[in-house]
């Protein structure tokens, strides 16, 4: 089995139809399929949120078949995973997609369970904190785009389950948690 680092690709990944556009619709659908589940796996394996289809990106080319996809077939895999809700286009020019490898509803959860099995109910961390403290070394928190986040912590703090506190700058930001 083909390896990207530490990660395992699957085995369409060395089949060269895979990275040409499908013409027969059932195909194509499993092929989309197929490719959002690996853009996704892929993500969040190596913690990646932002696709840019300007620079090279590693799932988008397989050099021991020497193929890559087409930039019309990275706009329809993209595209098919903003139509499922899990990524969003970030530009009006759709160059750059931000992968939600989990929904924003579901980072809110995470970071809810996380404050729960920490004992972090009442406490307050600095969004810096959650991104990059000791806390949350070795969790999905480490390294989550801040927009991601800050996203997750205002659904939280709609539900009266946070209160974002603003600072002078944006490091010193902080989070309320009431668990």
């Amino acid at each position: 089995m083909q390896k990207l680092g530490e990660f395992k690709l699957p085995p369409f990944f060395n089949y060269p139809p895979y990275f040409t556009l499908q013409p027969v619709r059932e195909t194509r659908e499993k092929q989309v399929q197929l490719w959002k589940d690996l853009i996704l796996d892929f993500c969040r394996n190596q913690k990646i949120f932002i696709i840019s289809l300007e620079e090279d990106f590693p799932l988008f080319s397989n050099s021991a078949i020497e193929r890559s996809l087409s930039h019309e077939a990275k706009v329809v895999f993209l595209s098919a995973l903003v139509t499922d809700g899990r990524a969003e286009w970030m530009d009006k020019g759709h160059k750059k997609c931000l992968i939600l490898w989990m929904r924003i509803q579901d980072w809110a959860d995470y970071i809810l369970r996380f404050v729960r099995e920490n004992g972090l109910e009442d406490g307050v961390m600095t969004v810096e904190d959650i991104r990059s403290g000791f806390e949350t070394r070795g969790t999905e928190l480490a390294g989550i785009d801040r927009g991601v986040l800050m996203r997750a912590l205002k659904l939280l703090e709609q539900k009266g389950k946070a209160v974002i506190f603003k600072g002078n700058s944006a490091d010193d930001e902080g989070v309320k948690f009431s668990a």
